[in-house]
């Protein structure tokens, strides 16, 4: 998901007043018409019973290679699910239970990951396109109970092709990446990936070039935003691809400076962030949610398919060079109502995150791991993971980052090298590994 720097600026300072808790809502403001679907949701991965702390520098493979190269499978009692992280020039394979090194690949320049959407697979956003990643665990349903494999992680010379690959999103069992160099939009059933090729993809390409992001949905149709290398206003629902691929317009919108970002939450709804407020998508209908502030920008938000509340960040002060927030949103599908919470700390677009139960988690500048009820806003408890850090001038650059699957958040702090597993029943850090490079960014594969 490849941002422009101003999606990441916030405020630095702030009022004694704005600093106070308050609950802000905000009416509706318009509807149009469009369909939706709502995402899936993986289990949680295991994790251990107490905590460790233990260091990793020599990567190992956990199963061997067969006599033709290709790598060994074997079957696991239970599901070993396995995390990609990113370096300054490459990506770790980590067993996400232990915390130990499976596979280090070196692979130039600034890269991006995100879960390919099959449990299996994570796409490397690099040069020249999306890179298939395979973790090397998975799971297969033989009727009423599953079977788990484990094999080597392997890096795939394919690549999905993109100039500029950006935004990666799965939702409704396609997987669909967008170019922002040349508005080309490629969906794709990722439970192929698998297969020695690439699966075969649908095309759409925007009318311009911009930053954007497309979800395709459960019934066929494609939601786009709408814009160029200048400026974005809105998005654009598409009806199902005919036969030459071309595709009707169903619904518009341009009511959303600065679109970006997606969430989805329950009873198929999805929000996209704009630089005044969000868009609600539901039931056949796009509904402009305002900020209670001229500028207000939610362009980053996190969802959960058992919540219709949806978090998302908060930048007021457009002309920031960087703008460190102290509030966040919690928007409600279900009534359209956006509430505004501000805390004590600050975060940044990789602190936030929701737990399978719906919680709504905020990874402050503190240390702590904040958990709120998305219903009231009310801090239901505190978890201390790591020091108090200060969000970097350039969003390229390491911060600590939180990545939640089910019951189990991941927290990274690059200035010890270290990846922290909290078991969130219990409220802990259950387990702290050292790695062998500085952590950036994380991806879990999951469907």
């Amino acid at each position: 998901m490849k941002p422009t720097h101003t999606e990441y600026v916030s405020i630095e300072t702030q009022t004694a007043e704005r600093r106070a808790r308050r609950t802000i809502v905000v009416t509706t403001a318009f509807a149009s018409i469009l369909a939706l679907a709502s995402c899936a949701t993986a289990p949680a991965p295991a994790t251990n019973p107490g905590p460790t702390t233990t260091s990793n520098q020599d990567p190992k493979n956990d199963a061997d290679t067969a006599k033709d190269g290709s790598p060994q499978t074997t079957e696991s009692r239970t599901a070993q699910p396995r995390l990609a992280v990113t370096y300054d020039g490459g990506v770790l394979v980590l067993g996400a239970t232990d915390g130990k090194v499976v596979s280090d690949f070196r692979i130039d320049g600034f890269n991006r990951v995100n879960p390919a959407g099959d449990g299996r697979h994570v796409l490397v956003s690099t040069a020249g396109g999306f890179q298939v990643l395979d973790t090397g665990s998975w799971s297969e349903v033989h009727g009423d109970h599953f079977h788990h494999f484990v094999s080597n992680p392997t890096l795939k010379e394919q690549k999905f092709p993109a100039q500029q690959p950006g935004h990666a999103v799965h939702h409704g069992g396609q997987t669909v990446l967008f170019d922002d160099a040349t508005g080309n939009v490629s969906i794709f059933d990722p439970r192929a990936l698998s297969k020695e090729t690439l699966p075969k993809t649908k095309d759409h390409k925007t009318p311009q070039a911009h930053h954007g992001v497309a979800v395709s949905l459960e019934n066929g149709r494609l939601l786009v935003t709408e814009g160029n290398s200048e400026s974005r206003s809105g998005i654009a629902l598409l009806g199902e691809a005919k036969t030459d691929g071309s595709r009707s317009t169903i619904a518009t919108s341009t009511d959303c400076p600065g679109v970006h970002g997606e969430a989805a939450a329950r009873d198929e709804a999805i929000v996209v962030g704009c630089e005044d407020g969000l868009l609600v998508v539901k039931n056949g209908k796009i509904t402009k949610v305002s900020s209670p502030d001229a500028y207000g920008r939610i362009g980053n938000q996190s969802g959960n398919e058992n919540s219709s509340v949806v978090l998302g960040d908060y930048k007021m002060d457009k002309d920031a060079e960087l703008e460190r927030p102290t509030t966040f949103s919690l928007t409600d599908t279900a009534t359209n109502e956006l509430r505004l919470v501000d805390t004590d700390f600050s975060y940044s677009f990789r602190s936030l995150g929701r737990n399978k139960s719906g919680g709504a988690l905020v990874l402050g500048t503190d240390g702590k791991l904040h958990i709120y009820d998305p219903s009231t806003g009310k801090e239901k408890s505190v978890i201390k993971v790591v020091d108090e850090w200060e969000e970097p001038l350039d969003w390229q650059e390491p911060r600590p980052t939180l990545l939640v699957q089910g019951e189990t958040a991941f927290v990274t702090n690059p200035a010890t090298k270290e990846l922290h597993t909290v078991d969130l029943k219990k409220g802990k850090v259950i387990q702290s590994i050292v790695l062998p490079e500085i952590p950036n960014e994380l991806a879990i594969a999951s469907s």
